[in-house]
């Protein structure tokens, strides 16, 4: 019999995961089905990281109001999760007068949607605000903010299952049957039970929409490549450099954006596909986002590149009509009791937490509930020796010596957080799960220096070669030990040279 579940979230990504802690306040059963060997690993794990302040989106839309309520939690949310959160404030370049006018427009939309504080400022104050940039005006934006949005996923997904819920990776969802207070929802591992359920699939929330009869959707797969800059250029720019929108687009155009941890970013472009896992990175794009890039920041040159990703938006329009779609968040008549979260692209991010809210007070309309004593408020998953103080640092290697050896020499990273990712509340197996939790292998090298050390701390940890991956699934990395290879070689020759005696002796 399946075990029957109060809530299925459907989806790991930064909103679900948001909901799934929300909902951990209450004593309520709570799972989230993830499709990917770890959460964050689709759009909510691969993007700018940035804290939208509202400006962008069409006054009055759905969009509008999640992203001005999530962007005023923010700070807080962050700092409850041990999160890193920068407000470095971000700057929309007008790259020639022609593109000045435009700024008015923008400043009425972000007015409109009670952005605080916007400023249009002229060549000589971007020139002092950003002595590196060139442009012949900006739209000066001081609360747009950054976070790191995989360490937020994690942080949020860690902190619900230490108050309860349970998160099944490496469950893609099959099939739906049932009604409201009986759902069965199955995945290749099992059949799972629950009275409410919330498609926070992202790129396949239409597909988990159609799955309990609603079609009225449809998600386009947009990719956009990034490329990522050696922390040493990281000092160029002391916010974010956005250009004017361009019309009718897939995206913002090329931002020019800090991250938490000193790295730039350029991107992303927007290519439409027909393929969600399609996330491979081109050489042509990344010859056209440095190009672009170069027009605001005459300095940059491909030297700085260390490496490049891509990521995916759940678009609800198509290439052909361009531009944005609303988000979809409501339950619809033609499945009570589902919680549909369709199309929700950039300032997605931004919105989770007032997302999370609005699905709990949802969730709390349905289901009677009390406190749930395990709930922490405050919740960290990793400890980040290279941000602490000498004294801290002392302190911790005296308790755990493990602090005090560096594995990844580029980000900084100890033998201690890392056996601390390998044993994260996830289960997450995978060598991209320990990257993510200590930004191990993101530094310059990529992994060259500390890549074989984090895979001996693995076996020392219980796995064996021959299961780990890069990043779950079929992605090995080992076929096995070169004495097993060496035996298998000798074995092989063994048959042939006995197959070709017993043709020689007929």
């Amino acid at each position: 019999m399946a075990e029957k579940y109060d809530v299925a979230i459907i989806g790991g990504g930064v909103v679900g995961s948001a909901i799934a802690r929300e909902l951990s306040r209450y004593d309520l059963k709570i799972i989230v089905l993830e499709r990917a060997a770890d959460v964050a690993r689709g759009t909510s794990g691969k993007n700018s990281g940035v804290v939208h302040t509202g400006i962008n989106v069409p006054h009055g839309s759905v969009k509008a109001k999640f992203n001005v309520a999530g962007a005023k939690m923010f700070e807080q949310y962050c700092a409850d999760l041990d999160v890193p959160f920068k407000r470095v404030g971000k700057v929309i370049v007008a790259l020639g007068e022609s593109e000045v006018p435009d700024l008015d427009a923008l400043k009425a939309k972000g007015d409109a949607n009670g952005v605080p504080d916007l400023e249009i400022i002229d060549r000589a104050t971007l020139k002092k605000m950003e002595p590196n940039i060139e442009g012949a005006g900006a739209l000066n934006v001081p609360t747009a903010a950054i976070a790191c949005p995989y360490s937020l996923t994690i942080a949020l997904a860690e902190s619900a299952v230490e108050a309860g819920v349970e998160i099944k990776l490496n469950s893609p969802v099959t099939a739906i049957k049932g009604s409201e207070g009986a759902f069965e929802i199955e995945t290749p591992n099992e059949t799972v039970s629950a009275g409410l359920i919330v498609n926070s699939a992202g790129l396949n929330s239409d597909k988990i929409a159609r799955m309990v009869g609603v079609t009225r959707w449809r998600v386009w797969p947009c990719r956009g490549e990034y490329v990522i800059l050696d922390k040493r250029v990281g000092g160029l720019i002391n916010s974010m450099v956005y250009p004017v929108p361009p019309k009718g687009g897939a995206g913002l155009g090329i931002h020019i954006t800090p991250t938490t941890d000193g790295n730039i970013l350029l991107g992303p472009s927007a290519d439409y596909t027909n393929d969600s896992d399609d996330v491979r990175t081109t050489a042509k794009i990344r010859r056209q986002l440095i190009s672009e890039a170069t027009e605001f920041l005459p300095g940059l040159t491909p030297r700085d590149v260390i490496t490049a990703y891509s990521g995916m938006r759940p678009k609800l329009v198509p290439s052909k009509v361009g531009g944005f779609g609303d988000f979809v968040i409501e339950e619809v008549p033609e499945a009570p009791g589902v919680m549909q979260l369709v199309g929700i692209e950039s300032p997605g991010l931004t919105a989770a937490p007032a997302i999370a809210e609005h699905v709990s007070t949802w969730v709390r309309e349905r289901v009677s509930t009390k406190t749930n004593l395990n709930f922490k408020p405050k919740w960290s998953s990793v400890h980040r020796s290279r941000e602490e103080t000498l004294s801290v640092v002392d302190r911790m290697i005296a308790e755990d010596p493990g602090y005090g050896e560096v594995i990844c020499r580029c980000e900084m990273v100890t033998k201690s957080e890392i056996v601390d990712s390998i044993n994260n509340k996830l289960g997450a197996e995978s060598l991209n799960a320990i990257k993510y939790r200590s930004r191990a292998t993101m530094g310059r090298c990529q992994g060259g220096f500390c890549g074989p050390r984090i895979v001996d701390l693995m076996i020392e940890n219980g796995k064996s070669p021959e299961s780990i991956t890069l990043n779950g699934g079929d992605s090995w990395l080992f076929l096995g030990t070169t004495e097993d290879l060496r035996a298998e070689s000798k074995a092989k020759r063994a048959k042939q040279k006995a197959e070709a005696e017993k043709v020689e002796a007929n």
